[in-house]
């Protein structure tokens, strides 16, 4: 008699990093990225603003005060959100540079659609879980500033770029210095990727408006994920000071759009 089969069961690793479920949807639907056989149409990025009078940001904003005082070493904020609320939360505050302990950031299953350079503040991150995040199609460049980061989850078939579909980068905008000016105080997200853009990327320093440059570079942030980034440069000197982008991707850095020639989707590059 043959042996009878079992199937196998693997347990859920997120079980502890999900929120209640409550009333309504915890998260908005996105159609930026295509999958399966429909054509992958030009992407931009999410135009929204980030409400700061909802109760969800005012409850982070705590959390995240919380989190800076007793020093733990996983935020996982979400957890402590309704439903409602985590929908409400589509970026996080700069506050969270403060969170200099933290090992392990736990963004599971949110409705952001932007992170804020300053998590490029948080010195101690050493795993960064966003997973499920199907909102968030890249990240800052600031992130190459955790110097502890070894390990990501993250939807990868939610990225710009990624190797399995590689879905087009947002064009970017022509931006020369003495051409173009612009108030960095004051900008449209649907077409910038954020409301505000402050400071240099590469060398920290204050953005004039005039001199903004934005890129796009693939680049290796942890053992795990080649991420797309949004460079945010203050000159040509510090766009040359870039590092090489990882192999397998575009290898220059550049202004997206459906133009940019993309190597062949289908295996992930070594």
């Amino acid at each position: 008699m043959s042996e009878e089969l079992h199937p196998q069961v693997f347990s859920n690793r997120w079980t502890d990093a999900v929120g209640s479920s409550g009333q309504g949807s915890p998260r908005d639907l996105c159609r930026c990225i295509e999958h399966g056989t429909r054509t992958q149409l030009p992407t931009r990025f999410h135009p929204e603003h980030q409400d700061t009078t909802a109760p969800g940001w005012i409850r982070l904003l705590e959390l995240i005060e919380e989190a800076a005082a007793d020093g733990r070493e996983v935020f996982k904020p979400l957890v402590e959100l309704t439903a409602e609320q985590r929908r409400q939360i589509i970026t996080l505050p700069p506050t969270i540079a403060e969170l200099t302990s933290v090992k392990h950031l736990v963004l599971y299953g949110s409705n952001l659609v932007r992170l804020p350079p300053e998590i490029g503040g948080m010195k101690s991150l050493e795993e960064f879980t966003p997973y499920t995040s199907y909102r968030l199609h890249w990240f800052p460049y600031e992130i190459t500033r955790c110097p502890s980061l070894r390990r990501s989850t993250v939807s990868t078939r939610a990225l710009y770029g990624n190797y399995k579909r590689r879905p087009p980068f947002p064009p970017l905008p022509a931006v020369a210095a003495g051409i173009q000016a612009v108030d960095p105080e004051n900008l449209d997200p649907g077409a910038w990727g954020a409301a505000a853009i402050r400071t240099c990327s590469v060398c920290d320093q204050t953005i004039e408006g005039v001199n903004l440059r934005q890129l796009w570079l693939s680049l290796w942030t942890s053992g795990a994920d080649v991420l797309p980034l949004l460079v945010n440069a203050c000159s040509t000197t510090c766009i040359d000071a870039l590092p090489t982008p990882a192999e397998g991707y575009v290898q220059m850095p550049h202004t997206g759009g459906p133009d940019i020639d993309q190597p062949p989707a289908g295996r992930r590059p070594r």
